[in-house]
């Protein structure tokens, strides 16, 4: 028994998906900056691919950067404003991804910016009106809040969010990695600056990602080098994976309703079961809220049987973890920021539309052995 349960970290690669790259790893092999008819080949793929990203989210195609992965689309979105912008005062949240939040503690040294955290309650949920306030009273804002938590899978109301951005004239990046390929986006109706993707969240290869910037945001190099990307990131882009990721994009953008159907079936399925089975469980943040979090995500916490059982699961066959992977071993800043009780053991289960009903039924019953109850 092998069962993958923890997708919001990453996922498998849909087999089409790598159908769609061999011809690119193998005979066009192109150099998309080369002048001969390998790199013209390469180089019409790689615009083609941007195009189709583009006009999948609603941006216009020059409005697409490709980058190694999320983590460099967000240290290039904030490094750009905060350098470019002139920016003095960031707000975000304690809830944002490391990729945020470490490079946001590095610039706040380097160029003296200051860092106010939006208010929030002990569901996880932002205080708009606080974060009004401090776009009120401070000048020069970069507001950097993702759109979807990846351990509690909160969902941020980034339309409001950018409407706010847009009154006082504020720059506005939004981490996306967990909700591209999963929701649908209509760039040209949101005010956001600039917004980061990740492949391999979306059934994509690793170490491709994309970042969003409006036409008229400003971009600075974190690498430099060669004139690709609109002279903005250097190195040969991995044309490969790009290829990939566009096609990963194209099929969970074709049957989006049906895939989020069937996950959300097993979700709920699976909070019903576990209800059932522990009454004492508890739910973090808004992750049992189907209106509330993305419907990819649950993290839930166990009353302590003095059971490790992310081990105990992992020894079983089931893969799920604690929260983000980007930060295994320490403790969760998330769950930290939410007041939970860190005496009780916390899993993360992540699903996909590969998982069954047959997978959170044996889960289920795994359960039921540390809980000494028979599941139903």
């Amino acid at each position: 028994m092998s069962i993958y349960l923890d997708n919001a970290a990453t996922t498998p690669l849909d087999p089409a998906v790598l159908t769609a790259m061999t011809p690119y790893l193998l005979a066009n092999f192109g150099n998309p900056s080369s002048q001969h008819q390998f790199g013209r080949e390469a180089k019409a793929a790689l615009e083609r691919s941007r195009k189709i990203i583009a006009n999948l989210i609603g941006a216009d195609a020059d409005e697409i950067i490709f980058t190694s992965g999320g983590t460099e689309a967000d240290n290039l979105a904030i490094v750009s404003a905060i350098t470019c912008g002139k920016i003095d005062h960031v707000i975000t949240t304690p809830f944002e991804h490391p990729a945020v939040l470490q490079t946001l503690k590095s610039l706040s040294k380097q160029y003296h910016t200051r860092i106010s955290h939006v208010k929030h309650n002990a569901a996880g949920d932002l205080n708009l009106a606080h974060l009004e306030y401090l776009l009120r009273t401070n000048t020069r804002n970069l507001v950097t809040i993702m759109h979807a938590n990846n351990e509690i899978g909160n969902l941020n109301d980034i339309a409001a969010i950018g409407k706010l951005c847009e009154k006082y004239d504020a720059v506005f990046h939004t981490d996306a990695v967990q909700t591209m390929g999963h929701l649908a986006f209509d760039l040209s109706k949101l005010n956001i600056d600039y917004l980061a993707a990740s492949a391999h969240k979306f059934h994509g290869p690793k170490g491709v990602g994309f970042l969003y910037c409006r036409e008229g945001s400003k971009l600075t190099r974190l690498i430099h080098g060669g004139g690709q990307e609109k002279q903005v990131r250097a190195g040969t882009e991995n044309l490969p994976g790009i290829i990939g990721m566009t096609k990963a994009l194209e099929l969970a953008y074709a049957e989006r309703h049906t895939h989020q159907q069937h996950i959300q079936y097993l979700k709920s399925k699976l909070i019903s079961d576990i209800v059932s089975l522990i009454p004492d469980v508890q739910f973090n943040g808004r992750s049992a809220k189907a209106n509330d979090s993305i419907y990819t995500v649950l993290s839930a916490s166990f009353p302590d049987t003095g059971v490790d059982l992310i081990s105990y699961l992992d020894a079983a066959g089931i893969a799920v973890s604690g929260g983000s992977a980007c930060c295994t071993g320490s403790t969760s800043a998330v769950l930290q920021a939410l007041g939970a009780d860190p005496d009780r053991p916390t899993i993360r289960f992540s699903f996909s539309r590969f998982n069954t009903v047959k997978e959170i039924d044996q889960v289920i019953e795994k359960l039921a052995v540390v809980f000494q109850v028979i599941a139903a």
